[in-house]
């Protein structure tokens, strides 16, 4: 993934939804002048909090999600090693996710490609999206997601002897799968209304810098793959929600094109009383849930980009922790269950 500040509105929107060919960036700025945008922010978040607090029920929100399951979840994936298209640790992953997502529906399947990638030169591996489907014979649905692959190479690493070196991912990659995992099992025994889809993108983080069209190549496949009827209503996108000192601002291009979703989802972090669900837009990221919007799915990015071990070696399970996940996760559990 990569984070951006756009020169105009009207160039975002141009590039988001295909009408325009390469748009000029500037790599790596915080959005910090968005923080006020539009006089009518106060109001719309006003209104989400109170359509938030009027659907609470008195049972305790998500209490049932545990993030020290989450975790361990995220120390298992992270004990397969490096997982990016290829590895041995790839592999490995590959069958313990499935294995872990049949546990609660029988409607998993892996959606195959081949997935060029390289720095310098390039090889050419399978990279495989899992998609499962909780009650697929349900028509309305929502999908949850994530990617499970890592990075190839730690090109963020403060020591340039460790730049060529593959990173372990337990925030970027784990951290968002854990999650994901501990809802399913969590909505197996206390099913939603809605049909609930999984899908554990992988072929997210090989992307060359500058070169947006080499990442988040599993969602854009996945997203093409997608008819009209099967699209669900809407889309939450985990990344890098595993740091222990998580910050979670509103991303751009969701808040941009999404907004209500991302404005039901912060709302429900406050009235959890989750402070680390900060309501304001501090950067744009090219992330999976960009490919889906894309083809007009309500998509948003839930991420922490204020992570400081991001593409180093040192994104390992002790920069995480199980409060955390259990944040994200109880916030998730709670916005479906008001669909």
């Amino acid at each position: 993934m990569s984070k951006y500040r756009f020169a105009g509105a009207e160039a975002e929107e141009a590039w988001l939804t295909g009408t325009a060919g390469e748009i000029s960036l500037r790599n790596r700025q915080s959005l910090s002048k968005l923080r006020t945008r539009g006089p009518k922010a106060g109001l719309r978040w006003s209104l989400a909090l109170a359509m938030v607090l009027a659907s609470f029920s008195c049972r305790s929100a998500g209490s049932d999600f545990d993030g020290s399951r989450a975790f361990a979840l995220l120390e298992k994936q992270c004990s397969f090693g490096p997982r990016y298209p290829g590895s041995p640790g790839h592999r490995a992953c590959l069958d313990f996710l499935t294995s872990e997502l049949r546990r609660y529906t029988s409607a998993v399947t892996h959606q195959s490609f081949d997935h060029r990638f390289g720095l310098d030169s390039m090889q050419v591996a399978k990279a495989t999206n899992l998609v499962a489907r909780l009650w697929p014979e349900r028509r309305r649905r929502v999908l949850l997601c994530a990617h499970w692959d890592t990075r190839p190479w730690a090109d963020e690493d403060p020591d340039p002897r460790n730049r060529r070196k593959p990173i372990l991912g337990a925030n970027d990659g784990a951290s968002g799968v854990a999650v994901l995992l501990e809802l399913a099992r969590v909505l197996q025994e206390s099913p939603p209304k809605v049909g609930i889809d999984i899908v554990l993108f992988d072929a997210e983080d090989q992307g060359r810098p500058g070169d947006e069209d080499t990442y988040a190549v599993g969602s854009r496949h996945f997203a093409r793959s997608l008819s009209r009827e099967e699209r669900p209503e809407a889309a939450i996108l985990l990344d890098m929600v595993g740091d222990r000192d998580l910050n979670l601002y509103m991303e751009g291009y969701s808040h941009r094109f999404a907004r209500s979703l991302v404005e039901m989802v912060w709302s429900t972090a406050h009235r959890l009383g989750f402070a680390e669900f900060i309501p304001r837009v501090e950067y744009y990221v090219t992330d999976d849930h960009v490919p889906l919007l894309s083809v007009g799915i309500p998509a948003i990015d839930v991420i922490d980009f204020d992570y400081p071990y991001w593409h180093t070696l040192e994104d390992t399970p002790d920069k995480c922790s199980p409060a955390s996940l259990e944040k994200v996760g109880r916030v998730l559990l709670q916005v479906i269950r008001q669909w």
